[in-house]
């Protein structure tokens, strides 16, 4: 059933149906693979999100038991059994930590540690929001610096089997053009001429491995990034922690939710919100003066 149900999807991203694959494999079938689907109850399914949660993160426990829920409404839907036995099924809360918000001073020490091989992609995470598969799948081309604009069109993602490809961005709201701050226009020149490329070499990749070919995640982090933020005094920032950065001042500076879910490349826009977005202490102490200058009256303050 589970097969059947990964097949029912072609359009499904390659990261993702590996993601499913391996949670079928390492989480499902061991417990409940050779069962007829129809015979399996919600206890058999609580007890199994029970022994996750004893060796996996919450987090951990809602992605398998979102594959499961998804195969057994898949069999629903095809007739195969008439209810699902992932109905009342109590999961894990997720505990929200607080991440660190990476400033100005922070990026720059930053971005000096990663060397000019990779200072640019620091930038564009925390200036354009760009996720590191987006940076990494950056090509020329989609820079355009007469207009100090960037299209967000590819990025690479983790496929099947482990490799890495290059594919379109989660969504259609993935693909969109940025305009950039002349600065980190003339910082990507800058990058690219380092390199030897000119705007004519449309199909090179921006950023690449020592090596010359594409960047591989795991391989980037443990190389460079994890010393990098070592040196800098950031150990624990993550890369997608410059992103959070980008979402934060976006609402820290006043810009309007539209306009910020569309650089963020977000469908909805209350993700941005509920995920990216932190309150700093210095928007906190803001709010409370504006708070209390239009409800307390400065004169009631000062009387006798």
């Amino acid at each position: 059933m589970a097969r059947e149900w990964l097949a029912s999807n072609p359009g499904k991203r390659p990261g993702t149906v590996a993601r499913d694959e391996g949670i079928i494999r390492l989480d499902l079938n061991p417990t409940l693979g050779s069962r007829p689907i129809g015979t399996i109850t919600p206890g058999d399914v609580q007890a199994l999100v029970k022994r996750w949660s004893q060796r996996h993160k919450p987090r951990t426990v809602r992605r398998a038991y979102g594959v499961a829920r998804a195969i057994f409404h898949f069999a629903v839907e095809r007739d195969y059994i008439g209810r699902s036995a992932c109905r009342g099924i109590k999961l894990p809360q997720v505990q929200y930590v607080t991440r660190p918000v990476v400033t100005a001073d922070d990026l720059e020490r930053l971005a000096e540690e990663l060397g000019p091989n990779y200072a640019a992609m620091a930038y564009l995470g925390a200036v354009l929001g760009l996720r590191w598969g987006e940076c990494a799948g950056l090509r020329v081309g989609r820079v355009d610096f007469l207009r100090s604009t960037l299209f967000v069109a590819e990025q690479i993602t983790r496929g099947v089997g482990g490799r890495h490809v290059s594919g379109p961005p989660k969504s259609q709201a993935g693909r969109r053009t940025l305009a950039m701050p002349v600065t980190l226009a003339a910082m990507l020149t800058e990058h690219l001429a380092r390199r030897g490329l000119k705007g004519s070499d449309t199909d090179a990749l921006v950023f690449v491995s020592e090596q010359g070919g594409p960047l591989r995640y795991e391989h980037w982090r443990a190389r460079v990034w994890l010393t990098a933020t070592r040196r800098a005094g950031l150990e624990g920032v993550t890369f997608h922690d410059l992103r959070r950065a980008n979402a934060t001042a976006l609402v820290l500076d006043g810009v309007d939710l539209k306009t910020a879910q569309t650089r963020l490349g977000h469908s909805d826009p209350r993700l941005m919100l509920a995920v990216y977005a932190q309150a700093t202490s210095a928007a906190d102490r803001a709010a409370a003066d504006a708070l209390g200058r239009r409800f307390i009256d400065p004169r009631a303050m000062n009387a006798p």
